[in-house]
């Protein structure tokens, strides 16, 4: 018996941690509101421990508070909290960007070029939520091509909690259009492997993100 080999499929408290996040990240499940465990169950057709379990990943991310005897409820992120952890996220991927041009393949290229395609399609229909995760994709293709477990581990502890201020950043349709262009010179960045360049492009893409959120929430 060999019991070395790894398991791919994720846990069921991983699955159910994915679906909440989700729920969460596109207003299904609004701040400051309780989290609906008996129901969720129900939908999910799963028992009340891997929820358990599911919700206290949350909690450690910063997504839900658990209350004693209260149940979990979905947290508010507060302007400070923003102003505070997107300069660091900015950071991380400006390094994601140097190095995901120093060691992605030309086939990890070939599918971000793919999901830019996309994107730009989706904006030009107007599907926001199609765009988002278009848009997703590209964060998350560009952190998979840096290969650099450290750093994706610290880029997702703190961008879960961020991709809900993320979303409403593309608000006004200026913001919008411009995010559009910042991402049209991101990809021939990463595809002339100009990694200091597509670092900075980055860096400078989410702090405009978050000078538009602060914006919508003045």
């Amino acid at each position: 018996m060999n019991l070395t080999n790894p398991i791919s499929r994720p846990t069921l408290h991983e699955e159910i941690v994915e679906r909440i996040r989700e729920l969460i990240v596109d207003g299904s499940l609004e701040p400051g509101t309780k989290i609906p465990e008996k129901q969720l169950c129900e939908s999910f057709g799963v028992s009340r421990t891997p929820m358990r379990e599911a919700l206290k990943v949350l909690a450690n991310e910063g997504m839900a508070v658990l209350e004693p005897n209260r149940g979990a409820w979905v947290s508010s992120v507060t302007m400070e909290e923003l102003e505070a952890t997107f300069p660091v996220i900015g950071a991380l991927e400006r390094l994601a960007g140097e190095l995901a041009c120093l060691k992605a393949t030309d086939e990890q290229i070939a599918g971000i070029r793919k999901s830019h395609n996309d994107m730009v399609r989706h904006f030009e229909e107007r599907d926001r939520q199609s765009y988002f995760n278009s848009n997703q994709d590209i964060h998350d293709s560009i952190l998979s091509a840096a290969d650099n477990e450290v750093l994706s581990q610290n880029y997702r502890i703190l961008s879960s909690r961020m991709k809900r201020a993320r979303f409403l950043a593309n608000i006004s349709p200026a913001r919008w259009q411009q995010a559009v262009e910042e991402h049209k010179v991101m990809i021939v960045a990463l595809e002339s492997r100009d990694g200091p360049l597509l670092g900075e492009l980055l860096n400078q893409h989410l702090q405009n993100k978050f000078t538009a959120l602060r914006a919508h929430t003045e």
